[in-house]
């Protein structure tokens, strides 16, 4: 078992040490003690923290990322909360395709208005069908 003290994993895992000790408060990740004032960690620590970055970036919070962990600390991932968020993730690249659309028109329309360009107002119907409103999720994923 390799050990590897804050220091390390930060530099591995580009995580700053306030954070890692943040996480280990929550309980998301555990040291195995310390060697002198500096904490130590098991090396699988990094896979981990992997797989919270992971959860992160698809928008589940950490309360629900601690909640991917079974009590001996090892991912215990729902498959139906993932099917969800992938879902979510799937409408909000629907919604931000047409906002793309729109802007790059509105950009490059030749037309002296926009209201009376045919293709711009297709564009704002379907918007409108789309209930085109972005929002970053970062709270749990809802379904349809």
């Amino acid at each position: 078992m390799r050990v590897l003290d804050i220091g390390e994993v930060a530099e591995r895992s580009g995580i700053v040490p306030s954070t890692l000790r943040y996480y280990e408060e929550i309980g998301l990740i555990a040291s195995l003690g310390r060697h002198g004032l500096r904490r130590q960690f098991d090396g699988d620590v990094l896979l981990k923290l992997s797989l919270i970055a992971m959860g992160k970036a698809a928008g589940f919070s950490l309360e629900e990322i601690a909640g991917m962990f079974g009590q001996d600390g090892r991912p215990d991932i729902p498959r139906d909360q993932l099917r969800a968020r992938a879902n979510e993730l799937q409408r909000q690249m629907v919604e931000l395709r047409t906002l793309r659309d729109v802007l790059h028109h509105v950009a490059d329309c030749p037309a002296p208005s926009h209201l009376e360009c045919p293709t711009f107002r297709k564009l704002m119907q379907a918007a409108s069908r789309e209930r085109l409103v972005y929002r970053p999720s970062r709270k749990s994923p809802r379904t349809r």
